[in-house]
């Protein structure tokens, strides 16, 4: 399955479901100084996360393109030293903004990443929040995930926020086992993380302290360069179809000159 082909599937599957698709916004924010680059596909959807009834839709998907060379979220400095770092990438996102809750948000996802990626449930696992009880028992008892694929974390894993203030709130991965024979089955570097669903629950100010949301939100984000790399049977993102097409090209000119 093509880069091309995931996101025509995932924007299509969001739109049965309800969703507004909206194009990607600008990678420098506009009217936001906190940021540099848009580093995550929730950014242009921060006031809307504060004032749900202000957004466009009540649910939104896009495939944003974003950018992460600074900041809380810095990926710079692992590029070309991992596998499944960029310091560009495209990130698909479906967003509730009041319209659905937690239940809604993780069998959608299941869904997609079932049925319509085909991905194997035994090459899967799922990682919550270690005292987000409510999130484990959506896995355990109603998508009905072997306990064992649900594995609980703490805030620096499973609490997400885009910067050191605005919307935030706990979060729920899912993982895919890379059977890379280098690392044993507990070694994280085994596993790709590749989907995560963020419960919009506060806001974090400037000076550290949160506040519930007055209106609960979803914000989910999927690595389409990862995503592209497990349905291509590739171990590193590079080997997928769209980087192919870039290094060619330059293969190419290296040549003519």
């Amino acid at each position: 399955m093509t880069a091309r082909e995931i996101r025509q599937r995932y924007t299509e599957y969001f739109a049965r479901n309800g969703h507004m698709h909206l194009p990607s916004a600008t990678i420098v924010p506009k009217n936001d100084p906190t940021l540099l680059f848009t580093n995550a596909g929730m950014v242009p959807f921060k006031q809307y996360f504060l004032n749900p009834s202000s957004a466009p839709h009540p649910m939104v998907t896009t495939v944003q393109k974003c950018v992460r060379a600074g900041g809380k979220h810095n990926d710079l400095d692992q590029v070309g030293f991992t596998p499944r770092h960029h310091t560009f990438f495209e990130m698909l996102g479906n967003f509730s903004f009041g319209a659905y809750s937690k239940r809604e948000v993780i069998q959608m996802a299941w869904t997609f990443v079932r049925r319509e990626l085909q991905m194997p449930e035994d090459m899967l696992r799922v990682t919550v929040l270690e005292n987000d009880n409510e999130t484990y028992e959506i896995w355990k008892n109603e998508i009905k995930l072997d306990p064992q694929r649900i594995v609980r974390c703490g805030p620096r894993d499973n609490f997400w926020s885009m910067g050191n203030e605005g919307p935030c709130g706990p979060c729920t991965e899912i993982f895919w086992d890379t059977r890379d024979s280098r690392y044993s089955i507990d070694n994280d570097e085994r596993w790709l993380e590749f989907w995560n669903i963020v419960f919009m629950q506060y806001h974090r100010s400037a000076d550290g302290q949160m506040s519930p949301l007055a209106t609960p939100c979803i914000d989910t984000g999927m690595g389409l360069e990862r995503v592209a790399a497990i349905m291509q049977g590739k171990t590193n993102n590079f080997d997928t179809d769209e980087f192919q097409k870039i290094i060619s090209g330059i293969e190419q000119l290296q040549i003519k000159h």
